[in-house]
């Protein structure tokens, strides 16, 4: 039981940084392989805040996601919105850019060692059950993955901004004839994603650790989580997120010499038999 706990808490942290590039890549199809940087610069955000400036944990969560969006509409208004017509292999050589330049940045200003953090005493600590102990952050990080699934799906499937995302996605041309703004939309979803990815890279400084290579290192997992779940689909991301951090935390527990190999067997399997994905939706071009 507290291998699955732990392995659910990992797959909301997988979720919780995924779900932006599922939201990018899925419903603006734009294939963003930088997705991990965003993610490093939540994390860097928050342990600086914290470290340097003493800033509460929490307080340090909706900073590093506030930065991060505006590091992404910064971004998008002057590198992005230029390739969003490109083909997807101009998107992935620009974006696997913007990795290695942010590693490089990181190494310069923070240097090559892991990023400490300490989580405030309310956060540390089990709770002991029969047969389960569960890390009293672990829950605290299911809880809030929940809480932004729910108000991501609805959303995306029950708000006018959900309606107006799709019909910008799917028809350009005639949302803009019906008086959407087209770029508006486009800008506040990509600066949605970038900072769901910096929350999900401050609170995963703690599980996942913080360094240049960050980007890199993580990268394969949030693809297959999108690639798994079905792009665009915010259930689908929950789905596969799940699956892919039970599979990975019990794998590492019961067979630690397979490594990652279970994680890709099960990509496998899946795709071999949901090539769309969980919950995909066929994105539009």
């Amino acid at each position: 039981m507290t291998i699955l706990f732990d392995g659910i808490a990992s797959g909301m942290l997988l979720f919780l940084i995924s779900v932006g590039l599922s939201v990018t890549m899925g419903l603006m199809n734009f294939v963003n392989l930088a997705h991990g940087a965003f993610a490093m610069v939540g994390g860097y955000v928050c342990v600086t805040l914290l470290n340097q400036l003493g800033v509460p944990f929490l307080a340090c969560l909706p900073l590093a996601a506030m930065v991060t969006a505006l590091v992404g509409v910064l971004l998008e208004r002057t590198l992005y919105r230029r390739l969003y017509g490109a083909t997807h292999l101009d998107q992935v050589l620009f974006s696997i850019s913007l990795v290695f330049m942010s590693m490089a940045g990181a190494q310069y200003f923070f240097g090559a060692q892991q990023q400490p953090l300490s989580l405030p005493d309310f956060l540390g600590g089990q709770i002991k059950l029969p047969g389960l102990d569960m890390g009293v952050y672990r829950l605290f990080l299911i809880g809030i993955s929940l809480l932004i699934a729910i108000a991501l799906q609805r959303m995306v499937r029950g708000t006018r901004f959900g309606a107006q995302l799709r019909a910008s996605v799917d028809n350009p041309r005639a949302a803009r004839g019906v008086g959407i703004n087209v770029e508006r939309i486009f800008t506040l979803t990509f600066a949605l994603g970038s900072a769901l990815a910096g929350l999900g890279g401050a609170m995963g400084v703690e599980m996942l650790g913080l360094d240049p290579g960050f980007p890199v290192k993580y990268i394969v997992y949030f693809l297959i989580v999108v690639a798994v779940g079905g792009s665009g689909s915010i259930a689908g991301s929950l789905v596969a997120s799940l699956i892919l951090g039970v599979v990975d935390v019990a794998g590492k527990y019961y067979v630690p010499q397979f490594g990652s190999f279970l994680i890709y067997a099960v990509m496998v399997v899946m795709l071999v038999f949901r090539p769309q994905g969980l919950f995909g939706r066929q994105a539009a071009r």
